[in-house]
């Protein structure tokens, strides 16, 4: 277990005490051994750190598609769908913390399904966490591709972007630790803020959004309610789920916290956050756009102000594939690693295991993101068949394992609700991933059947907001 007396005294010293250099710091984890200041400190994360991290997982891409996703399911249905949705991650988020405070050994998502399920959970749960952040990570050049063609007017290819994007992810998620990365997400998340808001407040301002016709009267054409197909219906709220989707990166960084006690405060003010923003963003510009709205929605406020938005926005969506091949690459290195004093050291083995992982990853991540170059869909395909299978029925796994035995003893009212709760997100998650999965394997079909539909490796703009 965490030697709690060393890391208070540790975290009790003054800035003085911190700043010796002949103070040797020492403490041992359950995940990563001995941590000393001859390696890399993976417990410097405080509680606004963790906030950050939380929220870059968060606030990056999924946002930029919710505009779109109202647009479907219509403003009413489109903002309840996206509080449930809120509602169902808190809790598996909140669960994701106290599992690490009930099994300190646990550092990712497949030790959980190991202590489950056994060998064969730890594989499933594992293969799925890696291949779903490749995926994002994938995403996120996507979405970096898109604001290079837009500020430079696509001065050159878009496979070319796709490239630049995945050669600067690859070398920020080189950082070692999440505590060294975290004063890059305050800036990641600094410029998709400031970028999001100038679009929220351009359309707001502006006659009609870009993609609306440009002669004659126009009145936004926003639905309250929405007529949708299942497939369609059934995309949009994948997107949602998307959005909130930064749930197994919270167990990586609960894991690197300096004190996890505060994993909840952290977490509270994270997702409160998040959803403010995530309602009205995606309530403002879908009003004033109606069915205009572009997607990425950076693009829905015309030309000039596509640039400075995405202008704002390149240093947030960098950080975001930052992270994102961060997260895959340290789960695959201190897996293969943990257990030998390679994992905490400054050893060649060290070093080349650990960018063997980040380039392996951001690799891998290049060709998905070139092989499937359209945004709504991958997003929508990313959050169903790997996004609730990582957010939604392992929590509810996760309390029935931690809680199940209670029962046997005293089923109190509030033990059977949370059992029923357990086996509703279970059992959503599970509807959700194969009906997302279906809606979004579709709409990419479509897309490529579509006239000018984007392909693979291709040149052309893979937004739909030019």
């Amino acid at each position: 277990m965490l030697d709690f007396k060393k890391e208070k005294d540790i975290e009790g010293l003054t800035p003085s005490e911190n700043s010796d250099p002949h103070h040797q710091v020492q403490n041992h984890d359950d995940v990563f051994g001995e941590i000393t200041e001859s390696g890399p400190n993976y417990r410097n994360v405080g509680w606004a750190g963790t906030v950050i991290l939380m929220m870059k997982s968060q606030i990056g891409l999924g946002v930029l598609s919710i505009p779109a996703a109202f647009d479907t399911l219509g403003l009413v249905p489109g903002i309840i769908c996206l509080l449930i949705v809120a509602i169902i991650t808190t809790w598996s988020d909140y669960i994701v913390g106290i599992f690490k405070l009930n099994h300190r050994s646990v550092y990712g998502i497949d030790d959980a399904g190991f202590l489950m399920f056994g060998a064969i959970g730890r594989e499933i749960f594992g293969f799925a966490f890696c291949l779903y952040w490749i995926f994002v990570a994938g995403s996120g050049m996507l979405g970096l591709s898109i604001a290079l063609n837009s500020v430079s007017s696509h001065a050159t290819c878009t496979a070319a972007y796709v490239a630049v994007a995945a050669v600067g992810g690859i070398a920020f998620a080189s950082i070692r630790t999440l505590g060294k990365i975290s004063w890059l997400a305050w800036i990641g998340l600094t410029c998709i803020l400031i970028a999001i808001f100038i679009v929220t407040i351009a359309v707001g301002v502006q006659d009609r959004p870009v993609l609306a016709p440009q002669e004659g009267t126009w009145v936004s054409d926003y639905k309250i309610i929405g007529n949708p197909t299942f497939s369609e219906a059934i995309s949009a709220v994948a997107s949602m789920v998307f959005a909130y989707a930064g749930t197994p990166a919270f167990f990586s960084i609960v894991s690197e916290m300096r004190d996890p006690k505060y994993y909840t405060r952290s977490l509270i003010i994270c997702q409160s956050a998040v959803t403010i923003v995530y309602v009205t963003i995606g309530v403002v510009v879908y009003y004033f756009c109606g069915s205009y709205v572009a997607s990425p929605a950076l693009g829905s406020a015309g030309v000039t102000m596509k640039k400075i938005s995405y202008g704002f926005a390149i240093p947030g969506l960098l950080v975001t594939v930052m992270l994102f091949v961060h997260l895959p690459a340290k789960f695959i290195f201190v897996r293969a690693l943990r257990g030998s004093k390679h994992l905490t050291s400054n050893s060649i083995v060290h070093w080349g295991s650990w960018i063997g992982c980040t380039a392996g990853v951001g690799l891998i991540s290049y060709i998905i993101a070139s092989a499937i170059p359209v945004f709504d869909s991958l997003v929508s395909l990313i959050g169903a068949l790997l996004g609730t299978f990582m957010c939604f029925q392992p929590m509810g796994c996760m309390w029935l394992y931690d809680n199940w035995s209670k029962g046997k003893i005293d089923r109190s009212p509030r033990w059977m609700a949370m059992v029923c709760w357990s086996v509703f997100v279970i059992v959503i998650g599970t509807f959700m991933m194969v009906a997302g999965t279906y809606g979004s394997v579709v709409s990419i079909m479509d897309s490529y059947a579509a006239n000018g539909g984007s392909a693979a490796w291709s040149c052309a703009d893979n937004s739909n907001s030019s």
